[in-house]
């Protein structure tokens, strides 16, 4: 089941303070923030990229895997969705233990053909 485009909304809303983003990817969801994906969001549920900075912010740590074969995600529970400073502060934790994302290389332009 994909998830639906108004709880990612409702997530982006919450955490406004992070400046979040969504990109539609496989069907479901990846927020980014920062530049970085923080999280997933996979049957209405949002799973959060484990790093030790957001165990520690998280309450009740439980890992869960987002889509077969993957591997285990931070679940974050439904009640903390309800606190956008938090969810913020969550997301702002995640994207500064994370790695700053490559840059992209320029695309070669081919010749025009003759």
């Amino acid at each position: 089941m994909a998830s639906q485009q108004s709880t990612v909304d409702f997530i982006l809303e919450q955490a406004a303070a992070a400046a979040p983003s969504a990109r539609r990817m496989f069907g479901e969801y990846a927020v980014y923030c920062e530049g970085r994906t923080v999280a997933l969001v996979c049957d209405d549920r949002l799973y959060l990229k484990p790093t030790h900075a957001g165990r520690e912010k998280l309450t009740s740590v439980v890992e869960a895997h987002p889509f077969p074969g993957a591997k285990p995600w931070l679940l974050v529970e439904g009640d903390l969705w309800d606190d956008g400073d938090a969810l913020a502060a969550l997301f702002r934790a995640t994207a500064a233990a994370l790695p700053p994302p490559k840059p992209k290389r320029p695309r070669r332009r081919r010749a025009p053909a003759p």
